[in-house]
Parts: C-alpha cells; sequence; structure tokens
C-alpha cells in the first residue's frame, strides 16, 4: 500500500470514529492490532515503518450495539477517497435478518452511494449522515411500538404542529451534525441543516418536540448561536411532510430553494439568509 492511499484511509477512519456515538462501534476484521492502532495513534503514514504497516487491507465492521445488523467495508488497498476508481465494498451483516431486509438495506447502500456523489470522503459520509442514522431511527420506531395492541384510551388532541429557525456562525462539526441527525430521528423531526459558514438549521414537528430539539441545540457550544424563531406553523400549513428526514445543505442558495419548496421562502428571506432571486 503507498503512502498517499494509507495517509487518506487513516483520515477516514479517523474521522468515523471519533464522530461515533456512544453506543456505536468501529471493529477492524483483518490484521485487528495494526489497524486500530494505526488509526487510535493518528500517525502520518509517511513516518510509518514498513514492519508497522497493516499486512491486508482494511476490513471495518460498523454496528450499533442494540441493532441485529451491521455494516461491514472492505476497503480496497489502492482507495484514496475516490470511489470511482477504488471502489469500497458495503456488505450488510445480521443473523437474525431475512432476506428481503438485507436486500432492503443493500439498495438503500446503492441509492445514498448516488446521492453521495463526489466527497473526499465517501465511507464517512455513507456511514454518518445515512446508514447509522436510519439504524437509530428503526431502533426509535421499534422501542415506540405498543406490544400489547390497541388501548381503549381517550383520544388525545393532536399536539400543534411547530417550526424552528436557528444561525450560528458556522456548522462543521461531525459531532454536532451526528447529534442533529439522531435528535431530528428520535424526536420525528423533519428538516435541515445548512453546513460551514453560516450555519443553518430548520426544523419542524410537534411542538413539544421542536422545542425539546431546539434546547438540545442550545445545550452545546457554538459561535454566535441565535435562535430566529420557534413558532405555530400558520393556518393552512399545519402537516408534516409524511417522509420525515433530516437533510444537509452546503450552499445557501440550497436552503432558499429547500424552503421554496416548502412554500415558506419568506421566513428564512426576510432574516437576511439568502433572497428571493437566489438559484
Amino acid at each position: 500500500m503507498d503512502s498517499f492511499s494509507l495517509t487518506k484511509q487513516l483520515e477516514e477512519l479517523q474521522l468515523i470514529r471519533c464522530s461515533l456515538l456512544p453506543d456505536e462501534v468501529l471493529l477492524f476484521l483483518d490484521d485487528h492490532d495494526t489497524w486500530t492502532n494505526l488509526v487510535a495513534a493518528q500517525t502520518d503514514a509517511a513516518t510509518i515503518s514498513r514492519d508497522q504497516r497493516p499486512t491486508s487491507a482494511a476490513r471495518v465492521q460498523v454496528k450499533v450495539d442494540a441493532a441485529k445488523i451491521s455494516f461491514v467495508v472492505g476497503i480496497p488497498l489502492n482507495y484514496s477517497g475516490n470511489i470511482a476508481e477504488a471502489a469500497p465494498m458495503f456488505t450488510v451483516k445480521g443473523d437474525e435478518i431475512s432476506r428481503l431486509e438485507h436486500d432492503r438495506w443493500q439498495r438503500v447502500i446503492e441509492e445514498s452511494l448516488k446521492e453521495i456523489g463526489d466527497t473526499e470522503y465517501p465511507i464517512y459520509q455513507l456511514l454518518s449522515s445515512h446508514l447509522l442514522p436510519l439504524v437509530h431511527e428503526a431502533l426509535e420506531l421499534r422501542g415506540f411500538q405498543d406490544p400489547v395492541g390497541p388501548t381503549d384510551a381517550t383520544p388525545v388532541s393532536p399536539c400543534p404542529i411547530c417550526h424552528a429557525l436557528l444561525t450560528s456562525h458556522h456548522l462543521i462539526s461531525p459531532n454536532k451534525r451526528r447529534s442533529l441527525q439522531n435528535w431530528s430521528a428520535s424526536l420525528s423531526i423533519s428538516g435541515f441543516a445548512k453546513v460551514g459558514y453560516p450555519g443553518v438549521i430548520y426544523a419542524q414537528g410537534q411542538k413539544e418536540n421542536v422545542e425539546e430539539f431546539v434546547a438540545n441545540i442550545k445545550a452545546m457550544q457554538w459561535l454566535a448561536l441565535k435562535v430566529r424563531f420557534v413558532e405555530e406553523l400558520p393556518d393552512g400549513e399545519t402537516t408534516i411532510e409524511e417522509e420525515r428526514r433530516w437533510k444537509e445543505f452546503q450552499k445557501v442558495g440550497e436552503v432558499v430553494e429547500e424552503m421554496r419548496r416548502l412554500g415558506r421562502e419568506q421566513f428564512i428571506v426576510e432574516m437576511g439568509i439568502g433572497s428571493a432571486g437566489t438559484k
């Protein structure tokens, strides 16, 4: 393995390792000790002697403790971040999953890779922005299922639908981005985060969930965090999209386009973020 490929692989593996939540695990399946020590030491490949280098390509297993599935990634020796030149092999593992469920997860992987496109760290993006959040969401849904079945409880009035907009000097931290994704899944929040400079966060969902989501964000350390508003949606705009999903954008123009798609462009333009003519 050449030094450039090893350097890029270690960078991406270190990024994955640092972004893991407490109940998430990364395990090297081949040449375990060598790969584990190199990633933990954050060593520059140029300084690694030949006898300290891995004897086999990296093959890692990533999983959430409570989940019955895991993801195994086989990384080619010449992989350096470009999946078009050296494509990693992604497989789904699990002793108790059906063939149908296995195939569904494989399709999720294929579709997510297409969505990721050309990025510097595609394995990291696939795991942190797509697969692991989906696993957490599935676990949350399983946890909320009623094992007894319907009851005769008196129906509860629906909770008002609310939305919130926050801005910050920047949003770069992988840990913050992962937290937003996981909170959105656990609280049934849909919305987006615009990463980079400035940081923009928009969320919608049931009022109590949005308020908790905003409180979680405020509890983190930020530079110039501003809660622009937390309010109920206007009359006639009280439905949440059926497909709840948390998205990430890189450009202010993408934020304006998304808000325009939702019919709420004015909320963000009035705050001085983008303009009505932004493309």
